[in-house]
C-alpha cells in the first residue's frame, strides 16, 4: 500500500500572471538496507518525494528528481524548482522549452 500525506502549501506565486500554489507531498521511501541512510536527501526531501502544482486550473503531480543539489521535479513535461523561492523557474516542454516568469506572492 502506498501512503501519500500532504503537508501545508510551500508558497503562492504568480506565474505569467496567474496563480501557482505548491504543496509538497510525501512519497514511501523504503530504507530497509541502507547502511547510511536515504542517499540524496535534499531540502527535507527524498527520492519518492513530489509536489503537487495548481495552475491556470491544471493540478500536476511532480515526482523529485534525483538531481543532486535544490529538489527539482519533473514529469518529462513539466518541471519546477525553486532555488531562489523569489523567481522559482517553472517550465514546460512543448516541442521547445517554454520558460514562465514566476514572483513570490507576498
Amino acid at each position: 500500500m502506498l501512503l501519500l500525506t500532504a503537508t501545508p502549501v510551500m508558497a503562492d506565486w504568480l506565474c505569467d500572471g496567474d496563480r501557482l500554489s505548491v504543496e509538497t507531498i510525501q512519497g514511501a521511501v523504503d530504507i530497509q538496507g541502507l547502511n547510511g541512510g536515504i542517499p540524496n536527501s535534499s531540502d527535507g526531501t527524498n527520492p519518492g518525494d513530489g509536489i503537487l502544482l495548481r495552475w491556470r486550473g491544471l493540478t500536476l503531480q511532480l515526482p523529485r528528481t534525483n538531481n543532486a543539489g535544490v529538489p527539482s521535479y519533473t514529469d518529462g513535461r513539466w518541471w519546477w524548482r525553486a532555488q531562489n523561492l523569489e523567481q522559482p523557474e517553472f517550465k514546460q516542454r512543448r516541442g521547445s522549452i517554454v520558460n514562465y516568469s514566476c514572483e513570490l506572492i507576498p
